[in-house]
């Protein structure tokens, strides 16, 4: 099967904690998550994303892999994958299930974020 690249997360001028969709991984072992923070303001503004995979049973989310607090423009790039070695809050030595999604939670006072969230899937 070919690589996908999706479209993860988009948070325009946010105030608050936010879901991404479900998203389908058709044939991905692994995958490049790239955040792209380019504004954040408030009091103290942090964004933790988070990759959360899927229970296709009982419908629960589970943590894969959660960014640091995140306080500035700038781009992070989270990986997952089978074979990697394991980092806090940058590297996950797994898979990436069947259904899964990124989440964005806030802390402090955030009056403005704008982020993307893009994610490559790889064979």
């Amino acid at each position: 099967m070919a690589n996908q690249n999706i479209a993860a997360l988009v948070l325009a001028n946010a105030t608050a904690s936010a879901n991404g969709a479900d998203l389908e991984n058709v044939s991905g072992r692994a995958a490049h998550v790239v955040i792209d923070i380019t504004s954040i303001t408030g009091t103290a503004p942090t964004a933790t994303f988070t990759v959360q995979g899927k229970d296709p049973k009982s419908g629960k989310y589970y943590t894969i892999l959660a960014s640091a607090a995140l306080n500035a423009a700038a781009t992070t790039v989270l990986r997952i994958g089978p074979a990697l070695t394991a980092a806090a809050n940058l590297v996950a030595n797994d898979v990436v299930p069947r259904t899964f999604r990124v989440i964005c939670v806030t802390g402090g006072t955030v009056t403005d974020l704008d982020a993307t969230v893009g994610v490559s899937l790889v064979d």
